[in-house]
């Protein structure tokens, strides 16, 4: 994880620094950037938050993260000179963001007000200035760095920069393409899954306990085993659902409502402004087994062409495939974690073990037989074969293997040149005072004008 990272994964983490033996505050200003000020309790948190991702702390961290934090400083005084603007919806949609991150680190909402000592609310009034200089200084960096690029020639040049010994060692990467055929949902299997749920709702007005139809009945894996409680704020869910529990008064169950996911009741426990706190039942409408023999059926007939080789795999994804998220691109699998079209064993074991199941014995262009699959997005049933695209061997990075790899590297290292200049440059006409007792830090800029 690197320093910048840690800046900014701890905008929530506060560090107030008193003397244990008399109360007196030892917190003092130990930098200025123009006309902001960097105190020494901004150093300690952040290098508590390094202790907390695991990072091993040494002195020398203080000048690390000193410098990052004016280089933050310096980003957010010349977007304010260059009136870079951050729309109020930027800064509510980055809160929302942190605020689901602190959630599911903490537990709950309940809980992080509980740790924070503040209502959501509060703790959004706090935060908001902080997370809008934060996007000030991200605009303010895209602005500087925005016409980079490479040519193969910079990035062969880089590589040939990196020691014999820093190569990196570059682990098995595969790649994988699918076809995927789901059963139909027909307006039948819809109609049932409706009546199952309006059934449910009318027990609950009844005086059944919505806790437990929730745990017995619904079809949501996060909220069901919490008795179907959810709590989130404006934006978080799909409008159909916000419309609904935006609806509602505390206590009342909506009507049967559809989504993309399926169909829903909500009730409403509490809403405080944007933020509330319901119990939600899904039931998702499922095949019958007729539809499933179909898509058996179909792809049985699709295995057979392609070992037959009478098509292409190109041609068997555009004939048989219904998986929107593959099907447009000759079924290549994505990797959701790296955004890329490889993937390690650690990416493989986190997001789809079965791929690796199917496709381990196999040689590159070999694809699996038909086999059951469910969707990790939506939990969609369906029948799936999975071909094997590449697979390279552990090796040390090489300009022909991983050429994507070294051209990332080679542009994140004249970023930073470019970074570099621009703060040597800005320096020389920002106002910038430094505590003596961080002058001798080895800082990589020329912070302290001789």
């Amino acid at each position: 994880m690197t320093l910048k990272l840690i800046c900014s994964l701890s905008l929530f983490f506060s560090t107030s620094l008193f003397s244990q033996s008399d109360g007196e505050i030892i917190d003092k200003i130990v930098a200025q950037v123009g006309d902001n000020i960097i105190l020494l309790s901004d150093i300690e948190a952040q290098k508590q938050q390094a202790i907390v991702a695991g990072i091993t702390t040494a002195m020398s961290m203080d000048c690390e993260v000193l410098e990052e934090l004016m280089y933050q400083e310096l980003l957010i005084n010349q977007a304010k000179l260059d009136s870079l603007i951050v729309t109020d919806e930027q800064v509510d949609s980055e809160m929302e963001n942190r605020l689901r991150v602190l959630e599911q680190q903490i537990g709950s909402r309940e809980k992080m007000e509980s740790f924070y000592g503040k209502t959501v609310g509060q703790i959004k009034e706090e935060f908001r200035p902080i997370i809008k200089e934060k996007l000030l200084a991200e605009e303010m960096e895209r602005t500087i760095t925005l016409n980079l690029s490479v040519t193969p020639k910079e990035v062969q040049d880089f590589y040939r920069t990196i020691p014999t010994d820093s190569i990196p060692l570059i682990n098995s990467q595969l790649s994988f393409q699918q076809i995927v055929h789901y059963p139909e949902i027909t307006k039948t299997d819809k109609s049932a899954a409706f009546e199952k749920l309006e059934g449910i709702r009318e027990n609950i007005l009844g005086g059944k306990s919505f806790d437990t139809q929730a745990r017995i009945h619904s079809m949501d894996p996060g909220s069901a085993p919490l008795g179907g409680k959810i709590e989130g704020s404006r934006g978080m869910m799909v409008p159909p659902f916000e419309a609904a529990v935006f609806s509602l008064t505390v206590g009342q169950v909506s009507d049967v409502f559809e989504t993309t996911y399926g169909y829903h009741i909500v009730k409403l426990l509490d809403r405080k402004g944007d933020d509330y706190s319901c119990q939600h039942i899904l039931i998702v409408p499922e095949f019958n087994g007729s539809e499933l023999e179909k898509s058996i059926i179909t792809m049985d007939s699709c295995y057979a062409l392609l070992s037959s080789k009478k098509i292409t795999w190109e041609e068997a994804v555009t004939r048989f495939s219904n998986d929107e998220m593959t099907k447009q691109n000759k079924g290549i699998i994505t990797n959701p974690i790296t955004g890329e079209q490889t993937w390690d064993m650690e990416d493989l074991n986190q997001v789809d073990q079965q791929i690796f199941l199917l496709t381990d014995a196999l040689e590159k262009g070999d694809f699996s037989s038909p086999n059951m699959y469910v969707n990790i997005y939506d939990r969609k049933q369906g029948i799936r074969m999975v071909r094997l695209m590449g697979r390279t061997e552990p090796h040390k990075a090489n300009l022909k293997e991983d050429y994507a790899l070294i051209k990332r590297a080679a542009e994140n290292d004249k970023k930073q040149r470019i970074i570099n200049d621009w703060i040597n440059l800005k320096i020389g006409n920002a106002f910038i005072r430094i505590d003596p007792s961080y002058q001798n830090c080895p800082f990589k800029n020329k912070w302290i004008k001789k």
